[in-house]
């Protein structure tokens, strides 16, 4: 689970704040206690309802080899990033997960199912078959997936407001008690995806401006 949350995981999560960077820019964060209720909105709206359940139910469909639920769920995530940016960034992400687990476990039996889904995993279906590979459940892979889009908006966050060091520690503090809900609602939606969601018009917003904003730090 730390390995796989870790930052230092080569699929470039650093280089993109998911609408942050644009919110920044629009004045919507100034301060730490902006960033947290928008970290915390982005957990519970988006994640919780979207990226969480989609990991999920690939996780279950790359231990039994059910295709047909693989892209099910990639058509879903490709389907529902409403930027182009947000679709580059699953994309970008997914292909650099495939990539690394080759490495890792070239003889995974569930790397020639990733072959069939064009041109690649989705980063949630990616994270998720690289939870499988490392021996992680549903449960273990969701709280990592959590945690590591958690870790790696706050860093964003440190650089883009800016915050301080001591900020960014106070926001893990407030935010991580959050992930268990996160995982349990998730959970619950795995199996349900018409009641899946990807509907936060501000972010979709912040994000096509973010495209072609002049000055920016992150690729989203």
């Amino acid at each position: 689970m730390m390995w796989l949350s870790s930052p230092a995981l080569p699929v470039g999560g650093f280089s993109y704040s998911e609408g942050l960077e644009a919110a920044v820019d629009g004045g919507l964060i100034t301060d730490d206690t902006q960033a947290l209720e928008w970290l915390r909105g982005q957990l519970q709206l988006t994640l919780a309802r979207s990226e969480l359940p989609a990991a999920c139910a690939a996780h279950a469909a790359w231990a039994t080899a059910d295709i047909a639920a693989l892209h099910a769920v990639q058509t879903w995530v490709l389907t529902t990033r409403e930027t182009a940016e947000l679709r580059q960034q699953s994309q970008q992400m997914g292909r650099s997960m495939l990539e690394w687990l080759r490495n890792l476990r070239p003889g995974h039996p569930a790397l020639p199912l990733a072959a069939q889904l064009d041109p690649a995993p989705a980063w949630p279906l990616a994270f998720a078959l690289g939870a499988l590979a490392l021996g992680l459940d549903t449960e273990q892979m969701a709280h990592a997936l959590a945690f590591s889009w958690l870790e790696n908006q706050v860093q964003a966050a440190l650089r883009a407001v800016p915050l301080g060091q001591s900020g960014g520690q106070r926001l893990l503090a407030a935010l991580t008690p959050d992930i268990p809900a996160a995982v349990a609602q998730a959970r619950n939606l795995q199996h349900r995806m018409d009641d899946w969601q990807s509907f936060s018009p501000m972010l979709a917003i912040l994000s096509s401006q973010h495209e072609t904003q002049y000055s920016r730090l992150f690729r989203s």
